[in-house]
């Protein structure tokens, strides 16, 4: 028995340490730097809203790029801080930090109008950042600005961002309002392809309309020779001396006789096929 309570008691100083050794301490200069980012906060929101309603913030976007619009951001609250505590006031920002606070105060200033109240901030350190959360109410609707600082000596803003909170209408609306959307997009889609299938079939058609040709017009051609040919007259040579003596002289060569006994009464054409079989 003794044992079995002194084994009880060693697992519960186990228990005991552990739950010590889990807890997680904060020093004192780091709980300064979780004030001091949440002081930031709550004047950073004053700041960045005032720039939206007089119009600088929207002007400020449009001519400065990142690098410029931090210069010219923290200088700006730099001086505001000055001239209502009369202290410095030791603030840095990154560029896209700046963007993004004034392009979301941009857009949910108009649905939650002007605030009213900033409730009580939280901050969680999250490793290397520092992030502040800050509640607030507006004319119309209330939500949260989320501030991320580095968690180094500069404590150098990197977003801010102001969130809505919705209702439960409200995101059931938008929840039907994308699902509407998206099923819309699939049959839309869905007729497109339907249409483009049914058009295949009007394809060849067209094609075919655009590839006939005009049928060639066949025009009698002319005939070099005429029809009947006209028939040749056998042509007279009798009177050819010359032609006559030098058939004469051939003859009587060929028959081994003079010429004087023979006459030539008339000289015909031989037809030239006859010759060629000789």
């Amino acid at each position: 028995m003794k044992k079995f309570a002194k084994m009880l008691l060693m697992l519960a100083c186990v228990f005991g340490l552990t739950a010590c050794g889990s807890a997680e301490t904060v020093s004192e200069y780091q709980q300064s730097k979780i004030e001091n980012a949440q002081a930031h906060a709550t004047f950073i929101i004053d700041n960045v809203t005032e720039l939206v309603k007089n119009g600088t913030g929207a002007e400020w976007l449009e001519k400065y790029n990142n690098v410029e619009l931090a210069e010219v951001f923290t200088s700006r609250l730099s001086e505001n801080f000055y001239n209502k505590t009369k202290k410095p006031f030791p603030f840095y920002a990154e560029g896209k930090g700046v963007r993004s606070a004034l392009s979301s105060f941009e857009s949910g200033l108009e649905t939650i109008g002007t605030i009213k109240k900033q409730e009580e901030s939280t901050a969680v350190v999250d490793g290397d950042t520092i992030v502040v959360t800050v509640p607030i109410t507006g004319e119309k609707a209330s939500g949260s600005v989320e501030l991320i600082f580095t968690n180094d000596i500069y404590m150098k803003m990197t977003s801010c961002t102001l969130n809505l909170n919705e209702t439960m209408g409200q995101l059931m609306t938008r929840a039907a309002l994308n699902t509407l959307l998206g099923m819309g997009t699939v049959f839309v889609v869905l007729i497109l392809i339907s249409l483009i299938i049914s058009a295949f079939g009007l394809i060849p058609k067209i094609q075919a309309s655009f590839s006939k040709k005009e049928e060639p017009v066949v025009t009698p051609s002319v005939s070099a020779t005429p029809a009947a040919a006209k028939t040749e007259e056998p042509e007279d040579l009798t009177d050819d001396l010359e032609l006559v003596a030098v058939i004469a002289a051939a003859i009587a060569a060929y028959e081994g006789t003079s010429a004087d006994g023979f006459q030539v009464r008339s000289i015909r054409r031989a037809n030239t096929s006859k010759w060629k079989k000789a």
